[in-house]
């Protein structure tokens, strides 16, 4: 899925950075809890959160996350913002509560990142 349709279907509003709307996101994460952001480490270009501190760029700048949405017409801090532009981290907003903009991506397609068990 494009960020261009993610974007539309979440009614997003750009706060800061370069976005690319034909940036191919196969796969997100959701979360308020940035030890499971690093924990479940694999393709997600993009997280959904609704913590707004400068944590979250630190932790998506490890992560390998090019995108933050935050959820619940929330709206970062001053640092968060000029953090996300020095590491090249787009970040959009969205009225609609992390229960809504996960339904609504995954409904349309989008898979969410996860854990896989250990072979045994």
């Amino acid at each position: 899925m494009t960020l261009g349709k993610i974007i539309e279907l979440l009614n997003c509003q750009i706060i800061s950075g370069a976005v690319d709307l034909q940036l191919d996101i196969k796969s997100a994460k959701a979360s308020d809890l940035m030890s499971d952001v690093l924990t479940y480490s694999g393709p997600g270009k993009l997280l959904m959160t609704g913590l707004t501190n400068i944590q979250v760029i630190r932790t998506c700048d490890i992560a390998g996350i090019c995108v933050v949405i935050f959820v619940r017409g929330k709206k970062p801090l001053i640092e968060t913002v000029e953090l996300a532009k020095t590491c090249k981290i787009a970040i959009l907003a969205t009225r609609l509560s992390m229960f809504e903009a996960c339904g609504m991506l995954y409904s349309n397609g989008l898979k969410g990142v996860t854990i896989t068990a250990p072979a045994q």
